[in-house]
């Protein structure tokens, strides 16, 4: 039974499924708006009308990809056209947007993507792998097939989890792209990833971490230090490439939630080693960035960096940039560290009341974890016994 309320933001948002069917909303100030609400959760907007004595209902957007006040702003304008005796549907025909793919897939990173802290990394997949044949096509003529073709080529290079990715992100695109009426199918449905997702446990031996330390001396500003940072904090890769000398206070790393994965602040004390590499640093004027080669930017160049890094190092087996994290996590749990407090070193999410009531008491431990942490390395790269030197323990 239809409602008629004034739609407000808030009530939208308070507004709930009904258990079946739908139930239409409309605003009292705005004549012929509808918000429709179904059954599944979906909140719709149209705009029902007369003209030539028939009744016709527009479907304008879903919320909240169109808010209330976009929702004003298309029912005003739809309503011109009837005074004007012009029929919105027949005028929205005529007008819809274009649909060749990379038009969709644009509009869905701004829309669907704008939030996804690793929206670079998606757009990457698809300039890659999937602009080059798609861009020009209609993205309703895209199937099944086509679909497959992409993912497999990928697969057959031998990047299996990249094809597995490229699968979620295509099925995410066109799943949205039903919503917004753009297609009315999802061709990756009941369509399985290929093969199976590959668990990284690459872990460097002690030997492999004083070739990487060494090499990462012999590479020099701005990447050799940065490398070893990494190599002592455990820190992920950006979180180091992107430091700003702001965020470097009292010996520690303050990362706010907006430079870390799960959102939450984070600290990494400095050990005393830590501390030294940063203490070698020049710093370029006005910038705030740590790690830069023109005081705009923060670094980026990671691959070429990585190359130059392998061409000093020169290890048998391969590895990745993210295995220095895995090797400290393991590194600092060989010399005795209580678990819980290697998750709080790596910026985990640290569940239960923990959590909550003793980021305090672990900055202790962390930072005894990483002194430790940091005295191993060098005994490594010193050639000296590490001695296995224990950190502080049980009490945070």
């Amino acid at each position: 039974m239809p409602t008629k309320p004034k739609i407000t933001s808030a009530m939208v948002e308070r507004l709930k499924a009904p258990a079946e069917g739908q139930v239409d909303y409309f605003d009292k100030q705005y004549p012929g708006l509808v918000l429709r609400v179904s059954c599944g959760g979906r909140k719709t907007w149209c705009y029902v009308y007369r003209i030539k004595g028939k009744q016709r209902r527009l479907k304008l957007d879903i919320y909240p990809v169109m808010s209330v006040a976009e929702a004003h702003d298309a029912w005003r304008k739809s309503r011109d056209l009837v005074l004007a005796g012009r029929d919105p549907v027949e005028e929205h025909k005529q007008v819809r947007p274009a649909t060749n793919f990379r038009d969709v897939f644009e509009e869905w990173m701004l829309r669907d993507q704008a939030k996804n802290k690793s929206q670079k990394v998606v757009r990457g997949y698809f300039e890659r792998d999937v602009l080059p044949r798609w861009q020009d096509l209609a993205i309703s003529t895209i199937g099944k097939r086509d679909c497959l073709a992409v993912i497999e080529a990928v697969a057959d290079r031998g990047k299996v989890t990249a094809a597995r990715r490229l699968h979620g992100y295509l099925h995410r695109l066109f799943k949205w792209a039903i919503g917004r009426d753009i297609v009315s199918t999802n061709p990756l449905t009941g369509v399985d990833k290929p093969g199976e997702e590959i668990k990284r446990d690459r872990v460097l031996n002690d030997g492999e971490l004083v070739k990487v330390w060494n090499a990462a001396e012999r590479m020099g500003w701005p990447y050799g230090p940065l490398f070893q940072l990494l190599t002592l904090t455990g820190a992920r890769r950006d979180e180091i490439g992107r430091l700003r000398w702001t965020e470097i206070d009292d010996n520690t790393i303050k990362l706010s939630g907006i430079r870390t994965k799960n959102g939450e602040q984070h600290s990494i004390p400095l050990s005393t080693v830590a501390r030294a590499v940063l203490d070698k640093l020049a710093r370029i004027a006005d910038s705030e960035f740590v790690f830069t080669t023109n005081g705009k930017v923060a670094v980026s160049d990671w691959g070429n960096a990585k190359i130059t890094l392998d061409d000093f190092a020169v290890l048998k087996e391969h590895w990745r940039i993210h295995d220095l994290r895995r090797t400290v996590s393991t590194g600092m749990n060989e010399l005795g560290t209580d678990p819980h407090i290697v998750e709080a070193v790596l910026g985990h999410t640290i569940k239960g009341v923990a959590g909550v009531y003793n980021r305090a008491k672990y900055q202790a431990a962390k930072r005894a974890a990483l002194e430790a942490w940091g005295a191993h390395v060098m005994a490594l790269v010193e050639g000296r016994a590490s001695g296995k030197v224990l950190p502080m323990r049980g009490k945070a």
